[in-house]
């Protein structure tokens, strides 16, 4: 019985997958990162500029980086960790001490950008050639890109607490 359903699994994912096999592409990687990343400057720049300016200070406790801070913690790395991927574009300037909301998310924006552009010079070739990553050490220039999107998503899930202490819903737990 159990050899009898083994073959039927087997032949039916033949028949559903069969017609699409001649017409299967080969994904991009290069492509598959910069969406990835622009979808994260998407989400990041949303829920950065969630927050009413007059609370960008706020800490959740004395210790903590404020949401302010927060936002330029991610543009700094991303500059800093982009620009081990080497490249024409050139990493934009910012002040990692800025306070006014308009200016930190420019700093966020720019970051993001600033790895577009580089992405955006790679081949899916390169996206997997090795450089020396500050802490990473060597690592592909994707596996850079998506440590940085990690990042992003854990200051995100810390930015996501401060607004909830500011009664402010995230933008992504929104309902339309």
């Amino acid at each position: 019985m159990r050899t009898a359903v083994r073959v039927f699994s087997i032949a039916a994912a033949f028949i559903i997958t069969a017609p699409y096999a001649g017409s299967a592409q080969t994904a991009s990687i290069r492509d598959e990162v910069r969406r990835d990343w622009t979808q994260m400057k998407d989400t990041m720049m949303k829920i950065s500029d969630a927050m009413p300016e007059d609370k960008f200070s706020f800490k959740t406790t004395p210790p903590q980086r404020n949401y302010g801070e927060q936002i330029l913690h991610v543009a700094t790395a991303n500059v800093g960790f982009l620009q081990s991927l080497g490249g024409k574009a050139q990493p934009p300037t910012m002040n990692a001490k800025a306070t006014a909301k308009a200016e930190i998310l420019k700093a966020l924006a720019d970051s993001f950008d600033y790895g577009t552009a580089l992405i955006d010079e790679q081949t899916n070739e390169t996206m997997l050639q090795a450089v020396n990553a500050r802490f990473l050490g060597e690592s592909s220039r994707a596996r850079v890109v998506y440590f940085l999107i990690g990042h992003a998503w854990d200051i995100y899930g810390q930015m996501a607490v401060y607004l909830r202490l500011n009664g402010i819903v995230p933008p992504a737990s929104q309902r339309p």
